[in-house]
């Protein structure tokens, strides 16, 4: 068996407008955009990757925004929501912070954890968890305080009209089941960030419809020694992986799990820093080399998002 995987490398969302994405989840949320290309199956489109300082696996989320894009419907068969960590002590500075931006949200608890439920200007379901333990982190220059900086991801909610496949699935990747609230299970990995996937079994839901507002997918942390060995863990499943594809900046392998989601795993090199130094990542558009020789076709079909190159 290949080792267990850790956690999230990155989940990636659809959007809408491109600027408005670029603004609210660098200014209100103060991460920082680490690379700047196109998405490499519908060169129309940017993809915008944020993350900590570095990007680090375990931190980035990135878009697809469509600008034509029609609003998705969140529901089963996908993820339903994307949470992030941050230290306990932060949470009163995180309510007044989205109030401030006009955002509305919601605190509960959840399995003795703080949570503050919102929706990014997409409708995307948001979650910011707070934890004692979450780790220093290496937090962006930005407009949020160090103390209080988004540290990385905590997890990631699926909604599935079954659950036992899809934690089949988990349970195989190293995941263990750690708490259980109604509809709602816990399953934990060993990493530090991106280490919980809560599956809410709702067989009653309507089903999820891509679009704006809607996870595309999540990627798990794995390794380039490892990633043939569960791509046959997966077949054992009876699943249907890709090949490895080359990303330029990892590579990986997707597979669509029992339940619908779009699962990626991802390695943690080269990282993005391949083609970028660390203080002028996502500075300008960068493309993998197989799509060079088309840059001014693709730079002319892009909106502009307002940034200097």
């Amino acid at each position: 068996m290949p080792a267990d995987i850790p956690g999230i490398h990155h989940v990636t969302a659809i959007g809408s407008d491109p600027r408005r994405n670029l603004e609210f989840y660098t200014e209100t949320l103060g991460l920082r955009l680490v690379k700047r290309s196109v998405n490499q199956d519908d060169i129309s489109v940017y993809h915008l990757f944020y993350g900590d300082h570095s990007g680090s696996p375990g931190t980035s989320m990135t878009f697809f925004p469509y600008t034509d894009a029609r609003p998705g419907q969140v529901g089963t068969g996908q993820a339903s929501a994307v949470a992030f960590l941050i230290p306990d002590e932060s949470v009163e500075f995180w309510t007044d912070r989205l109030a401030d931006a006009g955002v509305d949200a919601d605190v509960s608890d959840r399995f003795d954890d703080t949570v503050i439920s919102f929706e990014d200007p997409d409708g995307l379901p948001l979650e910011l968890v707070a934890r004692s333990d979450a780790p220093a982190g290496d937090p962006p220059e930005g407009p949020v305080p160090d103390e209080h900086a988004i540290r990385g991801f905590f997890g990631v909610t699926l909604s599935l009209a079954t659950a036992d496949p899809t934690a089949g699935v988990l349970k195989t990747m190293g995941y263990s089941e750690t708490d259980a609230d109604g509809s709602r299970q816990r399953y934990e990995s060993d990493g530090d960030l991106g280490y919980v996937v809560d599956i809410c079994e709702e067989p009653q839901a309507p089903r999820g419809q891509p679009g704006a507002g809607t996870v595309h997918h999540v990627a798990f942390r794995t390794t380039a020694e490892d990633q043939s060995e569960w791509r046959d863990v997966l077949q054992g499943q009876g699943l249907r992986p890709t090949e490895i594809i080359d990303r330029k900046w990892f590579e990986s392998v997707y597979v669509r799990e029992h339940g619908g989601v779009l699962f990626e795993f991802a390695t943690k090199e080269p990282g993005y820093t391949v083609d970028e130094d660390l203080e002028s990542l996502g500075e300008r558009l960068v493309l993998p080399e197989w799509l060079e020789d088309r840059r001014d076709e693709i730079e002319d079909g892009l909106p502009d998002l307002g940034l200097e190159d």
